[in-house]
């Protein structure tokens, strides 16, 4: 369960704008904020089965999109990539080409 919450939880970091305004608002409360389906149902005056229908159009929706777009696969790969550059550099001897490599990779970080 906890697997899922947090594939859940980065996917919707990913495509939270591709989402419709309800499903959106109801993966939030229920994932981000850690509100059960009755109270989500309460503070939206709906029943618990509707909150817990568009929560799971929701996530179907966001494994969908990254079965098509591979966002956060990528962004994965990214990382991992970035952290062996950063590894092989730390083993590099200081200078001028160390430090430049250095800084290149902090801007490739900021650009995530």
């Amino acid at each position: 369960m906890l697997e899922k919450t947090n594939q859940v939880n980065l996917l919707f970091d990913f495509y939270a704008p591709l989402l419709k305004g309800k499903q959106r608002e109801y993966l939030e409360l229920y994932y981000l904020d850690d509100l059960s389906l009755g109270e989500i149902a309460e503070m939206h005056e709906v029943s618990r089965q509707a909150v817990y229908d568009h929560i799971k159009r929701a996530e179907k929706q966001l494994f969908e999109y990254e079965e098509k777009l591979q966002l956060a696969s990528r962004h994965a790969q990214r990382q991992s990539l970035l952290a062996e550059v950063e590894a092989l550099l730390a083993d590099m001897p200081t200078g001028e080409g160390k430090e430049k490599i250095q800084a290149m990779l902090k801007q490739l970080s900021e650009m995530e």
